[in-house]
């Protein structure tokens, strides 16, 4: 069902949250404030969604393909088996999230995915620079050509994820599981909880 986004505001307004298969295909809400909603299997393919609050908000298997997700608030949003497909989420908050089997490829410059669930998801290509990813878990990940840079992977977890090609450039792994089971211990500064950078790690 189609639906404009002052539609969807105002429905929101007035107490409504399950917008659950609504087609908002290329519409504005930049800014807007939905915390909670359901829109899952919802189309907001090509959507502008630039510092949005969708915090706890249910996006299962939505569609958001080509939608611009810069500085959008996510957290502990239910994101499992979204299709992103090529997509910015620059500055965005997604700590807590869950993108257990999502796809996409997309620029996460800057964004928080500080326990997020991210296994099995497919980040094929996608470029991770200045990302915390602290306590991450992307066991069983598609990382074929993802590009680190300067990332933070304290505590993350990577075990079994496919690394093909994946590079690694002046990351922080610290207490990190690999994909091959092994931890990364030995940058870690014992009891000051500052760590060392490793670069040119491939």
């Amino acid at each position: 069902m189609r639906i404009t986004a002052e539609e969807l505001l105002q429905r929101y307004a007035a107490g409504e949250r399950d917008f659950t298969g609504v087609n908002l295909r290329g519409v504005d809400l930049s800014g807007v404030n939905l915390s909670g909603a359901d829109l899952s299997f919802a189309n907001l393919s090509s959507a502008n969604l630039i510092g949005s609050k969708l915090s706890g908000a249910n996006l299962f298997r939505a569609g958001l393909d080509g939608a611009d997700l810069t500085r959008i608030n996510l957290t502990g949003a239910n994101l499992e088996r979204t299709r992103f497909g090529s997509i910015d989420i620059v500055d965005a908050n997604l700590s807590g999230a869950n993108l257990s089997g999502a796809t996409m490829t997309a620029d996460f410059s800057g964004a928080n995915l500080s326990a997020a669930n991210l296994s099995g998801a497919d980040l094929y290509r996608s470029y991770l620079k200045d990302t915390i990813l602290k306590d991450a878990n992307l066991a069983g990940a598609d990382l074929t050509n993802v590009y680190f840079e300067k990332a933070d992977l304290t505590d993350a977890n990577l075990l079994n994820a496919n690394a093909a090609h994946c590079s690694f450039d002046c990351v922080i792994l610290c207490n990190t599981t690999m994909p091959d089971g092994s931890i990364i211990t030995d940058n870690c500064w014992s009891g000051s909880g500052i760590k060392t950078i490793q670069c040119d790690r491939s």
